[in-house]
């Protein structure tokens, strides 16, 4: 299997299949010469969805069953230039997308399946210092401006700009179609300062300002300081709002979090955790949240399968900011169901998960996820839901990921529409480098 295929199906494929992924697109390299480097990148993604029952989370749906197809292209170019001394580099670039969903629209009503948009997604340019400053290490000086997409950690507070509604409320929240694979992630304008190297003290200082309406165009901007060793990453990150078209709480908003992911030296071992807390800005009201997750791997054993335990607590009123799918299925999307068309949205609830994964082969990934969601308000989103997948590396050009969800909300006047009794939803994900 050569790396690009094992790189895909470890690494690349749980980012790029879901809602606030964090990716690049596949590259041709179409110059190389003198240092100097220009890229010509395409991705593309297709998917199938469809789901027994339909979801009032905005009141866009009435009872029934819905089925939708949703996909996207991205294309453009990417380069840099490194000067023969220093090794110091400038790099760019400019990616458009085009967009669309089909069919029903998805199963709680963001999107209507008419949506279709062409537009910018990257525009950027940046500088790296080489070894022109030894004391932060090679390239310890990273500064990029313009539009790009921006994630930090494992994407439980920011995952890029990803939440992409289509034509539903009066269709000012359109972002073009495909609203589960959320094409469109790029930040309108950013301004990025990284600091250090990939191991030691090192750290993040952005300015970031969202053109989406969904998102309240919100403009914020924050610190991320991190310890990194091959072991572990302990991090903290501020946050502070500091405008928001019609969300007073946004504006004047601080937001503090304390995470650490890693194995603690233990081989086989995963620990993951994070603490966050949040005062309003306009009441100064304090909503926080945390989970801790504890995993182990049994790399001995035939598919070398994983299991993961996981605890994530929301209180009323915590806004999740911008969150997305960053590590894979029910990070931090928990459960395909719940967490795209029923809720509980990140804010409000208790959630438990159990996870379990392996690997039949090298270009085979199976899992299985196991959601309880409760303390919703009125009990109105909890639920249980079961999902069950597969991500296959069918050939150098295809990738294919399908999965099957089982949801059950425990009450009547759940936002399900209809009944309560247990729905059945289907996806399969096609991504197609080129």
């Amino acid at each position: 299997m050569n790396d690009y295929k094992y790189c895909m199906t470890k690494k690349v494929l749980p980012v790029i299949i879901a809602s606030a992924m964090a990716t690049s697109a596949s590259a041709y390299n179409v110059y190389e010469q003198d240092g100097t480097e220009l890229n010509l990148d395409i991705e593309a993604i297709f998917g199938m969805f469809s789901s027994d029952h339909n979801y009032g989370t905005i009141g866009e749906k009435s009872a029934g069953s819905s089925s939708w197809k949703e996909g996207y292209i991205k294309y453009g170019f990417s380069g840099s230039h490194t000067y023969a001394d220093s090794k110091a580099s400038v790099y760019g670039g400019l990616n458009a997308i085009t967009s669309g969903t089909w069919g029903d629209g998805d199963a709680a009503g963001f999107s209507k399946g008419n949506e279709r948009e062409t537009d910018l997604e990257d525009a950027f340019v940046g500088w790296r210092s080489g070894n022109l400053m030894p004391a932060l290490g090679q390239d310890g000086l990273d500064i990029s401006f313009g539009r790009q997409n921006f994630v930090i950690g494992d994407g439980f507070l920011i995952n890029g700009d990803g939440l992409n509604f289509g034509n539903a409320f009066d269709g000012s929240l359109n972002r073009g179609g495909g609203y589960w694979l959320a094409p469109r992630k790029a930040f309108d304008q950013t301004a990025v300062v990284r600091i250090g190297g990939s191991e030691g003290a090192r750290a993040d200082v952005f300015w970031l300002d969202s053109d989406n309406v969904a998102q309240n165009k919100m403009e914020l901007a924050g610190i991320n300081a991190e310890y990194v060793t091959p072991e572990s990453t302990l991090g903290t990150m501020y946050i502070k709002g500091l405008d928001a078209e019609g969300n007073n709480a946004r504006d004047g908003q601080e937001t503090i979090s304390l995470r650490y992911q890693g194995n603690a030296g233990v081989e086989n071992l995963f620990l993951s955790g994070e603490y966050v807390t949040q005062e309003s800005g306009d009441t100064g009201d304090n909503a926080d949240a945390w989970y801790v997750e504890a995993g182990w791997t049994f790399s001995d054993v035939a598919w070398s399968p994983s299991v993961n335990y996981r605890y994530a607590q929301f209180d009323d009123g915590f806004d999740p900011l911008f969150y997305g799918f960053n590590r894979g299925y029910g990070t931090w999307f928990q459960g395909e169901v719940a967490a795209n068309f029923a809720g509980p949205f990140n804010t409000g609830s208790d959630i438990q998960q159990i996870a379990i994964k392996a690997n039949p082969t090298d270009t085979l990934t199976v899992g299985a996820l196991l959601f309880d969601f409760g303390g919703t308000s009125g009990g109105m989103m909890d639920a249980q839901e079961l999902d069950i997948y597969a991500e296959w590396v069918v050939a150098s050009n295809l990738i294919i990921s399908p999965l099957v969800g089982l949801y059950s909300p425990d009450n009547k006047n759940s936002v399900q529409l209809g009944d309560n009794d247990t729905n059945v939803y289907g996806q399969i994900i096609a991504i197609v480098p080129f």
